[in-house]
């Protein structure tokens, strides 16, 4: 399936919209130098890049057995993924877990990414079902990650982390709209 540079921008900015909430919620935390930002946003934009080939690449090999609910599949993990990133930027501000973005060192800015590119390897088996291009969309993904994080941190600096929750509840809407026209265009309805 050929998505669309739109769909490829709008699918990368929400893939990033969590990494930029934590990396705002660490410039906050840590005002960062401009080196220190950029080295950060090179950490979260390369795991989130091989994130969704990961995904991909296990949804490769499952490909065959679910080639008649593959948008379904797509529908239910884009949908999922967006619905915890509006549910994370919406509970309440003591709930929200800045702290876990704003720790030191490298080997928590790793595992930072990480855990916020788990959804990115969702939306990798995601692709898969559907024939996407994965290798245009993970580069996409990493560079709008690595660009998200370093001005996120940045930013961070200056209005702290409640900016990261509003890009995070954005992103989550903009996958399940991403969700719905997948599913809507498999079933024929447009």
């Amino acid at each position: 399936m050929f998505m669309s540079p739109f769909s490829i921008a709008v699918l990368s900015l929400s893939m990033s919209a969590d990494a930029f909430a934590a990396s705002v919620g660490r410039g906050a935390a840590h005002r960062p130098a401009f080196a220190t930002a950029v080295r950060g946003g090179l950490v979260f934009g390369l795991i989130e890049a091989l994130t969704p080939i990961v995904g991909w690449a296990l949804g490769v090999a499952a490909a065959g057995m679910v080639e008649q609910i593959d948008h379904w599949i797509a529908f239910t993990l884009l949908g999922a993924v967006g619905a915890k990133m509006i549910w994370e930027a919406t509970r309440p501000a003591g709930t929200y877990d800045e702290s876990a973005a704003a720790r030191r060192g490298l080997v928590a800015l790793v595992a930072t990414a990480i855990g916020t590119s788990i959804d990115a390897a969702a939306i990798g088996v995601g692709l898969a079902f559907i024939g996407a291009n994965i290798w245009l969309i993970a580069v996409a993904i990493g560079f709008t990650t690595f660009v998200a994080t370093t001005a996120g941190m940045m930013i961070g600096r200056v209005v702290g982390a409640r900016f990261g929750r509003i890009a995070e509840l954005i992103g989550g809407v903009a996958l399940i709209l991403i969700g719905c026209a997948i599913l809507v265009e498999h079933l024929g309805l447009i």
